[in-house]
């Protein structure tokens, strides 16, 4: 059985998470999957943790927001939305993954409602059907995560299962074994949202397995 290199527990897990309050049924979900996936040591584990504990509000919040308001829309999608067709979706959040999902990611157009069957799910948030997909076939070797998608929010062992998965397609164990925190982000995010919260999270993490910062 593949294993951790240290030392890992539950007693960690609540310091580096510590508004989750169901620290043991996420310590088993991560203990039988990350070593599988070679996130196994110090420095992977803490990214890992770190990057999951950024998105996901400390593995609370499996699904995505999409509950904005029409000023909002139209700063986060200006091709998709103007002054006269924002309010029309404000705080709609299915019908506005309908629209800004539609014809994507090989998401139907918008009255399919694969937009918001397919919305984001998971500690690393698995967003449009391909990546369902894709993700489904490589975990399980069937298209279980297409015909429900919502076991990536609702299993924990899933939730985490596609996290891992999406950690190994974007080879991002490399960059945590350079503690490269950044790059790691922009290969998530896109971006570096969130970079000053991500690596606190990720220096935490560290000192909550060792005892003292790396």
């Amino acid at each position: 059985m593949t294993t951790f290199n240290f030392n890992f527990t539950e007693e960690q897990l609540v310091k580096i998470l510590p508004t989750n309050k169901q620290i043991h049924d996420w310590f088993v979900a991560l203990s039988n999957n990350l070593p599988a996936h070679h996130i196994d040591t110090v420095a992977r584990v803490a990214a890992f943790l770190a990057q999951c504990g950024h998105e996901s509000m400390d593995f609370t919040a499996l699904h995505e927001n999409l509950n904005y308001r029409a000023a909002s829309l139209i700063a986060t999608w200006p091709t998709r939305f103007n002054a006269t067709s924002a309010p029309l979706y404000e705080k709609q959040p299915m019908k506005i993954a309908n629209l800004v999902y539609a014809k994507r990611m090989g998401n139907g157009d918008e009255a399919s409602g694969d937009g918001w069957k397919y919305r984001g799910r998971g500690p690393i948030q698995i967003t449009g059907k391909n990546n369902y997909t894709a993700c489904s076939y490589a975990l399980f070797n069937d298209d279980r995560l297409v015909k429900n998608p919502d076991l990536v929010e609702l299993d924990k062992d899933v939730a985490v299962k596609s996290a891992c998965w999406y950690w190994d397609l974007t080879d991002l164990n490399h960059l945590a074994d350079d503690g490269d925190i950044t790059s790691i982000t922009k290969k998530i995010n896109g971006g570096t949202i969130g970079i000053v919260d991500r690596k606190d999270r990720y220096n935490k993490a560290v000192l909550a397995i060792q005892g003292y910062l790396a």
